[in-house]
């Protein structure tokens, strides 16, 4: 007994070092920003959100009533669309339209005005994958349970958990094309989810819900493009090449998906039948989270509320249109 007590004691202590080196690695001018201190309360929010979408959620709302959340709905996409151009344009003039050569950027570790403020958006890109948990929240509280898919969670748990040590050691560089692009697609995304919202009376403005997977896809190629030029340099300054090789990873899983999705739902046109005016009227069948479904399964999502939308609608391969 002696000795396994011994074995778990060296065991945490090589896990506390671990924990210990990692947060040692943590850009500085990050820390002084909400929830980057260290990963706990962040993972905290997380574990919340999963213990909430999959177990307390459901069973609050077992005996009751789908909610009415219309105009929340239609509040929370266009608050999300401003925040996406604000985020867009400050990534634009911190550094990709003034400074950056869009290939081998590395990290301005500098307190300069432009890095100091590279670093402040690029910390607002990951709140606001915080702030997008609420998708799942509504698809609770609307008892759209069919929504919440494996790859909805995995998209609006893990990748914020990922995307938080990122900016924790990355905040800028090239690994931050892929975050100015994703809040570049989620303009168009939560737009088209806000009027989704408003309700029926806008489905005649919505005609090109077909090129949301399009856009999708269009992003995934460009981070994948972007990313690939890496592999190619003869030398590369950029800091932190795991980011890069990760960002590489997600762009072609989700690329996989949703070429799939296109394929399943515009090629063999594999879709919902039409619903009648009624059902319309009440949003159940067509108006999920303010999203309008392709095929009632989620796929559409339509990351990352209705993202992965995404992501990010987005193909349920959950919200991952906003990855």
């Amino acid at each position: 007994m002696a000795n396994v007590l011994r074995g778990i004691q060296e065991i945490g202590s090589h896990a506390m070092d671990i924990y210990d080196y990692l947060l040692a690695g943590i850009d500085v001018r990050v820390k002084e920003y909400p929830l980057m201190q260290n990963p706990l309360p962040m993972s905290a929010i997380l574990l919340c959100y999963l213990f909430f979408v999959l177990y307390l959620g459901p069973r609050i709302m077992a005996n009751r009533k789908p909610l009415q959340l219309k105009e929340a709905m239609v509040v929370y996409n266009f608050m999300l669309v401003a925040l996406s151009i604000f985020i867009v344009y400050e990534f634009l003039m911190s550094g990709w339209a003034t400074t950056y050569t869009w290939r081998c950027d590395a990290v301005d570790t500098s307190d300069s005005p432009e890095a100091l403020r590279m670093v402040r958006v690029a910390w607002l890109f990951w709140f606001s994958k915080i702030i997008e948990l609420i998708d799942t929240v509504f698809f609770v509280l609307r008892k759209k349970h069919g929504q919440i898919t494996f790859l909805h969670i995995f998209h609006h748990s893990f990748m914020p958990w990922t995307w938080w040590w990122g900016v924790c050691y990355a905040p800028g560089g090239m690994g931050s094309f892929h975050a100015m692009v994703n809040s570049s697609v989620h303009i168009i995304m939560y737009f088209y989810y806000g009027l989704a919202a408003a309700g029926p009376h806008f489905q005649k403005y919505l005609w090109w819900k077909k090129y949301m997977t399009a856009i999708q896809l269009t992003q995934f190629v460009l981070v994948s493009l972007h990313v690939t030029q890496y592999y190619f340099m003869d030398t590369c300054d950029y800091q932190f090449p795991m980011i890069i090789h990760l960002i590489w990873i997600y762009g072609t899983f989700f690329f996989v998906l949703f070429s799939n999705f296109w394929i399943q739902a515009y090629v063999k046109g594999k879709r919902l039948p039409k619903v009648d005016a009624k059902q319309c009227q009440n949003g159940t069948a067509v108006y999920t989270n303010g999203k309008h479904h392709e095929n009632g399964n989620g796929l559409n999502h339509g990351a990352t509320n209705g993202s992965t939308r995404h992501e990010n609608g987005s193909s349920h391969f959950g919200k991952m249109k906003k990855a």
